[in-house]
């Protein structure tokens, strides 16, 4: 299976015209895509369009509920907790981190904890929701359990990413990854593109090493055992139990101190996912002059680029610089995206009563697709 390119318009006018008929106001419409496309823009594909199928099976199934309003059920000058009651992980992020920069503008650090959501597209959009706002950001989330802890041999936390952002010159620090080896997406990918998973990814359902993306998605489907290391693998030697930790810590943000649905359990109920987040955000003012902080800061991020190279290295990049080059390309030259994904966005538009090729004109969908159904 190969790629297709698409302008950066085509795919945002697709993806409100599908949102909007999914029953979303333009301006929640707007806000999803955003999230959505970013993602693909700064050339993170597993979060990007070939995620449309997991919303648009969400919603079939009603595990995502998209008349859901967030509601805060607890708050101090600080802090909140917001129940999502299971709406649109993206519209309830982006009301929580809203929530978490005005405490920050306050009081110089807002922290916002979310239970009862669903799947939120990448983390660091929210984080740079509040680097855009002059404020350190950070946004975490939990999931379905697919990290396999250390020494075990059955999936108990998610992916569990945490991203931080922060104002620099000539552009932010973006970092945002998952405390797993990859993200479950990443096993989708594999899967769509019919290639063997990498060694160090993933376990079989009796913990041993595979590189078999269709049975390790199934058997994380079927908890039947397996799934994705955690950063550093699968042994202490190798740094197995830091992943592990860190997705932990990522939990404790999400679901405990929420008090909801952590990772062993979610995407196991009939009518919603359990899914939990958690933001931060921090006024660098509270530590003195922010205009001084952001010079100091920049000045360490291009001493790191500066700094020597590897042999037969040329550049090293700091956080965030890579995702500035992909989106100056991507607007420039079409976002790419699988075939495999355009016969998930045929069957959406199908479902949904929408012209595919009024959007795809003169685009031929392949005869053989291979994609996972899983339990989107």
């Amino acid at each position: 299976m190969g790629y297709v390119k698409w302008s950066y318009e085509t795919l945002n006018h697709f993806c409100g015209d599908v949102f909007k008929a999914f029953g979303f106001t333009e301006e929640e419409s707007n806000q999803i895509k955003d999230v959505l496309l970013t993602a693909d823009l700064y050339g993170i594909e597993s979060h990007g369009m070939q995620r449309m199928v997991r919303y648009h099976k969400g919603i079939e199934k009603g595990t995502i509920h998209p008349q859901a309003k967030p509601e805060i059920v607890f708050e101090t000058p600080i802090s909140a907790v917001i129940d999502g009651h299971n709406g649109m992980g993206q519209l309830i992020s982006v009301y929580a981190m809203k929530k978490a920069i005005e405490k920050a503008k306050k009081t110089g650090v807002g922290i916002v904890t979310v239970r009862e959501s669903n799947h939120f597209g990448i983390a660091g959009y929210y984080a740079k929701m509040a680097c855009d706002e002059g404020l350190l950001g950070m946004a975490c989330t939990n999931s379905e359990a697919i990290m396999v802890p250390t020494f075990g041999k059955k999936a108990m936390l998610g992916s569990n990413p945490i991203a931080v952002a922060m104002p620099a010159d000539p552009y932010p620090f973006f970092f945002d990854c998952s405390t797993t080896v990859v993200t479950r997406g990443k096993l989708e990918m594999y899967n769509k593109m019919e290639k063997p998973l990498p060694d160090g990814w993933a376990l079989d359902k009796d913990g041993h090493a595979s590189t078999d993306a269709p049975d390790v998605l199934s058997n994380i489907v079927a908890k039947k055992g397996g799934g994705i290391m955690p950063l550093g693998g699968n042994e202490e030697v190798t740094g197995s139990h830091k992943g592990y930790g860190y997705g932990m810590l990522c939990e404790l943000f999400s679901s405990i101190l929420s008090m909801g649905v952590t990772s062993d359990h979610c995407c196991t109920f009939p009518d919603k996912t359990g899914i939990c987040h958690g933001f931060m955000a921090i006024d660098p003012a509270a530590f003195g002059n922010p205009q001084a902080i952001r010079r100091h800061f920049s000045e360490y991020l291009e001493a790191l680029r500066e700094s020597p190279k590897a042999e037969g290295k040329d550049r090293i990049y700091t956080h965030g610089e890579k995702e500035v080059l992909a989106e100056k390309d991507r607007r420039e030259h079409g976002l790419p995206v699988n075939d495999n994904t355009m016969v998930e966005l045929a069957n959406l538009c199908g479902y949904l009563g929408l012209d595919f090729n009024k959007y795809f004109d003169g685009y031929e969908l392949p005869k053989e697709s291979k994609f996972f159904t899983g339990n989107y």
